[in-house]
């Protein structure tokens, strides 16, 4: 395995997932790509372009997804690492949303600086630099204290503009929608294999019926 060069710099994008679901967790991502030297991001095969995972189909997410897998790690091709961080509804129940988003994307951060490859980069004081996806914030404090002085900025529809948020996006959106599939079928009413957790008529109708479990957010009103 080649080692990154002295002067690379990376780029670590971060994105979320299921900010407006009713049920299961939020989810964030943090993906790390080399910008020097320049990324070799290249479509898969077969074809898909690079696009926020909201403008992609299932089948499209999941080929990226198996991309991003195949080319983590292989420093010498294109320098990539991702990591996954949720948090449950109780949580987001007792801290709000947003707080938990946040709180999401400080450890799915703080687990891809702790990885050992980011931590030689860091500790040879090679230049990274930290993107989240608009409505995203972390908790520096919690960095700080752990050793780490990022400088992040939170950029406005940065899935868009920054194939590292782009990346993120992706990832998180997975493995989200393959976690709320795997309850299924352990509670078919619900149709999480089809609405991951959202507030589509059926579930809803279910919902009424039925009434909530445990994965669903009590703090979240439901018309």
């Amino acid at each position: 395995m080649a080692r990154p060069k002295h002067e690379s710099t990376y780029i670590i994008g971060i994105d979320e997932v299921g900010r407006g679901a009713l049920a299961g967790p939020v989810t964030v991502a943090a993906v790390a790509i080399t910008v020097n030297p320049k990324p070799k991001i290249r479509n898969p095969k077969p074809r898909v372009k690079l696009r926020d995972s909201k403008k992609l189909t299932p089948r499209q997410r999941e080929i990226w997804f198996q991309w991003i897998k195949e080319h983590s790690n292989i420093l010498k091709n294109v320098g990539m690492f991702f990591t996954t961080a949720s948090v449950s509804p109780k949580v987001i129940d007792r801290i709000n949303i947003s707080n938990a988003a946040n709180l999401a994307a400080t450890r799915a951060l703080l687990k891809l600086l702790n990885n050992n490859a980011i931590a030689l980069l860091l500790s040879k004081k090679q230049k990274i630099k930290v993107f989240l996806d608009g409505g995203l914030y972390l908790n520096v404090k919690t960095l700080m204290a752990s050793g780490y002085w990022p400088n992040p900025k939170t950029i406005t529809k940065g899935d868009e503009k920054i194939p590292a948020i782009t990346l993120a996006s992706i990832v998180a959106k997975v493995s989200r929608d393959r976690l709320m599939k795997k309850l299924h079928g352990k509670c078919p009413q619900y149709d999480f294999i089809n609405n991951v957790g959202y507030g589509t008529k059926k579930h809803l109708r279910t919902i009424k019926k039925y009434g909530r479990l445990p994965i669903h957010r009590k703090s979240f009103r439901i018309k």
